[in-house]
């Protein structure tokens, strides 16, 4: 019988919290920015109205 490889097992699942967690972070990384945009938007609207 073959011998189980947990530390096979044990990096697929690191690799896959680790892809996880990095497309969270883009995620966030891009609401922020499209934040950042609208409210410079405004910023700019605002200040053309005046």
């Amino acid at each position: 019988m073959a011998k189980v490889n947990y530390n096979y097992e044990k990096r697929a699942r690191e690799l896959e919290k680790q892809k996880k967690k990095e497309e969270k972070r883009k995620k966030k990384e891009a609401l922020k920015n499209a934040d950042a945009k609208d409210e410079t938007e405004e910023e700019s609207s605002s200040s053309d109205s005046e």
